[in-house]
């Protein structure tokens, strides 16, 4: 690897950097808002149409999730040779589309059909997304750059819940489909007439075949350390995602607009905090800590599993609310790293198909087991609990519930969230053992 491409210098004016990086961060922003509305109007959504929390989290999670992982590879590959930007423009489009005919839809199937349209669109933004802010920025600040654009997922999802509160708590859950997706497609439009197509490092180099960039990559410890710490640690984040308006509303009495305006306030604050801090720390410590992109995310997890675990179990909204203000600052010092070190140890020509391979594995796991799984477990605990009544949890889906469903499912809901931490401290091992490898396996 010459050293040219080591020390790439960015393409463009700061300036110009600046408002790529923040029209991509529009973008990813309403990314987020679509994907994540789903656990926003869940309460409301539930009720009306008698879905289980099962089926719940399978709206949030597989039904999204599998064809946005396994598109995101064919796509990835076109957009190493492709215009990237257009790529990412259309997939906004696609998306935002399909999120506003959610609220068209009438049964649990047709929703699911709607997620499926959703994740085909969103699997064309981030891996063409990776690669062209690879370009456009310095190496040395890409850590950083990467962080801001994944900021899109705090901020996104803040969004999601004081807007589809408000919406859900003044008009329906269909209207916050219909508010929130459209948007969308101006913030597409903006991109592709807006953004130019950055010259690629290395540009008179053949892109490798998806087999030559398989091999290198299974060559790098490093990075499936990485990916498979941060699948394990987006089970969480993206089951808490999806019920964590619902934990607080029925374990604390809140109504669905209050739940949703106090998950906007930890995604707001807390998770964009650390979303931030993991990639600028990062940058600003691997001249020192050649390895802090691995003991970073390890030193977060330590701090967050507890620190989440006795929230769940607060018995007042209060102290709950004010330690979830905090957790999520350890828990998403991951999101930078893990994405600057995916960029890192591919060449250039392949920074696309291994931020695709990486959203493979992440959300294969993440999305597609994170949120069903806590479903499951919370419908299993609220069973296990009526269970000691004579009831069953098809019994609080019928007009008539039983005064003990509510109690149940508070109760369900809790400890499932509880348990899913475990699987925090096995991607913590791993942070740690990338962390070995890391310096051998980079690019420059």
């Amino acid at each position: 690897m010459s050293d040219a491409v080591a020390a790439h210098p960015g393409y463009g004016t700061k300036s110009y950097r600046a408002y790529v990086l923040g029209v991509l961060l529009v973008v990813y922003t309403f990314n987020f808002i679509d994907r994540i509305l789903i656990g926003i109007v869940g309460e409301d959504l539930k009720h009306d149409l008698g879905v289980s929390d099962f089926q719940l989290g399978l709206l949030g999670g597989p039904a999204f999730a599998i064809l946005y992982t396994l598109l995101g590879i064919p796509i990835a590959r076109y957009a190493e040779r492709g215009n990237r930007i257009t790529i990412v423009s259309i997939g906004a489009a696609v998306w935002s589309l399909m999120t506003a005919l959610c609220g068209f839809a009438n049964s649990f199937l047709q929703l699911v059909l709607a997620r499926i349209g959703v994740g085909i669109g969103e699997a064309a933004c981030i891996p063409p997304s990776h690669s062209a802010i690879s370009d456009y920025f310095p190496t040395e600040r890409r850590a950083t750059a990467l962080s801001i654009f994944a900021l899109g997922i705090p901020i996104g999802t803040m969004m999601a819940a004081v807007g589809g509160g408000w919406l859900v708590q003044n008009f329906d859950w269909r209207s916050a489909f219909w508010l929130l997706g459209a948007p969308g497609l101006v913030a597409a439009l903006i991109l592709k007439l807006t953004v130019r197509e950055p010259p690629r490092v290395a540009a008179a180099s053949k892109a490798p075949s998806f087999g030559e960039t398989f091999k290198v990559l299974a060559s790098k410890p490093s990075f499936w350390h990485v990916a498979f710490a941060g699948a394990l640690m987006s089970f969480v984040g993206y089951a808490n995602a999806q019920f964590l308006v619902s934990f607080t509303v029925r374990n604390y009495g809140l109504s669905i607009a209050e739940a949703s305006y106090a998950f906007g306030a930890i995604a707001g604050f807390a998770v964009a905090i650390g979303t931030f801090l993991g990639g600028f720390l990062g940058d600003r410590l691997s001249a020192r800590h050649p390895r802090v992109l691995a003991w970073l995310p390890a030193l977060g997890i330590a701090v967050c599993v507890p620190a989440y675990g006795l929230a769940f179990m607060q018995q007042s909204f209060g102290a709950a609310f004010a330690i979830l203000m905090v957790a999520p600052i350890f828990h998403y010092l991951y999101l930078g790293p893990m994405f600057a070190v995916t960029q890192g140890v591919a060449e250039p020509r392949t920074r696309a198909t291994a931020a695709a391979l990486l959203l493979l594995i992440v959300n294969l796991i993440g999305y597609g087991l994170g949120p069903p799984t806590i479903g499951a477990l919370a419908d299993y605990f609220a069973n296990q609990s009526l269970a000691a009544e004579g009831l069953a949890l098809a019994a609080c889906r019928t007009a008539e519930a039983p005064a003990a469903c509510g109690p149940a499912q508070a109760l369900g809901i809790k400890y499932a969230l509880v348990w899913g931490l475990v699987v925090m401290v096995w991607a913590g091992v791993h942070f740690l053992i990338a962390g070995r490898t890391l310096q051998r396996d980079r690019v420059g």
